[in-house]
């Protein structure tokens, strides 16, 4: 059985793991991607569009499939290896969030609907993985749940 996921980053993070084929969350942190199996599919939410900005981005950003293999270190330089893991990422749109709060299980009748962002990487259900591929555009296959 596949899970769906939401990670947190910044879109410019996350356009770096598109480019080379990788996630990584939690500032590089091993124990949230041991969590993350291969066939699970991932979405990236990003606040803003560079981290420690005050953009208000609020979208979704990225989705995609992870793929086999366990979490690894790369090497980003200047003595930080983060953990990684390798996704292959669907051709999507970036989509914001506002228009489908009330779609999504996780957001609906919250007022506080960011507060499990704030974890950087969370469980979602089949629903709400669907809600937000579509409204992505996404080509590609939805994980078999």
């Amino acid at each position: 059985m596949s899970a769906y996921w939401i990670a947190v980053a910044s879109a410019e993070h996350v356009q770096r793991g598109r480019a080379s084929g990788f996630m990584q969350v939690n500032h590089g942190k091993a124990a949230p991607l041991r969590r993350v199996k291969p066939g699970d599919g991932i979405i990236y939410y990003s606040p803003t569009t560079i981290l420690s900005e005050k953009d208000s981005l609020q979208a979704f950003t990225a989705i995609g499939t992870v793929r086999e293999g366990e979490p690894y270190q790369g090497d980003m330089g200047g003595g930080f290896t983060p953990f990684r893991r390798d996704v292959e990422w669907a051709k999507a749109e970036e989509t914001p969030i506002k228009p489908l709060l009330d779609r999504l299980h996780f957001t609906a009748d919250k007022s506080n609907w960011g507060y499990q962002l704030r974890f950087g990487l969370f469980e979602i259900g089949d629903h709400d993985f669907r809600v937000i591929a579509e409204a992505m555009g996404a080509k590609m296959a939805v994980p078999a749940n």
